[in-house]
């Protein structure tokens, strides 16, 4: 979906949180509030693309074939410039196919099999549906060249009618989130399961814009303001491996980590005195060493600043705990 990715991958319910699978992951008890950070993180701030301001059917199945293994930079321009040579599936009906592959090949938008397809997928919404899209997903994978992905997509983002995604960003972010286990059916279960019902349009968006800015290859959690950071398997263990990202040593021992392994500690064993806490955080934490109270106080107000943990001083010590 280009919602986030820069390719339409091949890779193709609800209230089940906090239930395990045979393969030892579960989502958290309070998914209501996994999906509402979510969602407010995605409102507050995404990336601007055109076709996230829509919900034409036809202007977000040309985005969407678009996409298909083609970088986002340039599938912007190609995309104005088509819709204003096409700018309905009757306009593009009536077009004849070399044209239409002409302007495929010189814009290096890929297969120049996609542009024949979308062309002939035009030709059937005119004359099948009288030139009303079909909107479930079903429906959709009836046109040619549209494989479920697409039809999810369409039927997600023009009609609010779709399954949640699972495409490469997706699965990376399940990954590092939830310990979800590298196998499609376990993703796909997954992400039907965070899914609200009957919001595919907003929160196919927002996993994916997570996907893409906070949870990319090279993770940007802190730098993104990553709204799950709270629940992120990853985060608190510094171990950022993906199905798509080799095992990697850059994270081990770094702020990220430290930052991450607080935040588990949190959620694992509620409010914790500093004492307590640090070793937690680091083996080698003493008190008034180096790494010790100071260091770790610092690291929390970085924490609390971000909005994740609150910290409270007391006649017994500084506590510690997750924001409410």
């Amino acid at each position: 979906m280009t919602a986030g990715a820069d390719a339409d991958s091949e890779d193709a319910g609800d209230d089940a949180a906090g239930d395990s699978t045979d393969g030892g992951w579960s989502l958290p008890e309070d998914v209501e509030y996994v999906r509402a950070a979510l969602v407010d993180w995605y409102e507050a701030d995404h990336r601007s693309f055109p076709w996230r301001e829509t919900t034409d059917p036809y202007a977000i199945l040309v985005s969407e074939v678009m996409s298909q293994q083609t970088q986002l930079s340039r599938v912007e321009d190609a995309y104005h410039e088509f819709l204003e040579q096409w700018p309905t599936t009757a306009a593009l009906a009536a077009a004849d196919q070399s044209d239409v592959v002409g302007f495929w090949s010189a814009h290096s938008l890929g297969y120049n099999n996609r542009a024949t397809y979308l062309h002939e997928a035009a030709q059937q919404v005119e004359g099948d549906y009288d030139g009303e899209f079909p909107e479930t997903p079903g429906e959709l994978s009836e046109l040619m060249g549209v494989g479920p992905y697409t039809a999810n997509a369409v039927a997600s983002f023009a009609f609010d009618n779709g399954d949640a995604v699972v495409d490469t960003n997706v699965k990376r972010v399940l990954y590092r989130a939830f310990d979800v286990p590298d196998d499609d059916e376990a993703f796909e279960a997954a992400a039907n399961d965070l899914m609200p019902e009957g919001e595919s349009r907003v929160w196919n968006n927002a996993v994916m814009e997570l996907g893409g800015v906070a949870c990319g290859k090279s993770p940007a959690c802190d730098e993104a303001s990553c709204p799950w950071r709270e629940w992120c398997s990853a985060y608190a263990e510094g171990d950022f491996a993906a199905p798509d990202v080799p095992a990697q040593s850059t994270f081990e021992g770094s702020r990220r980590q430290k930052r991450g392994r607080a935040v588990g500690a949190l959620r694992e064993h509620g409010e914790l005195e500093l004492d307590e806490l640090g070793p937690r955080v680091r083996v080698d934490y003493t008190p008034d060493g180096e790494y010790g109270r100071e260091w770790l106080r610092d690291l929390l107000d970085d924490l609390a600043s971000d909005g994740l943990v609150s910290v409270h001083e007391r006649d017994s010590g500084v506590f510690a705990r997750l924001a409410a």
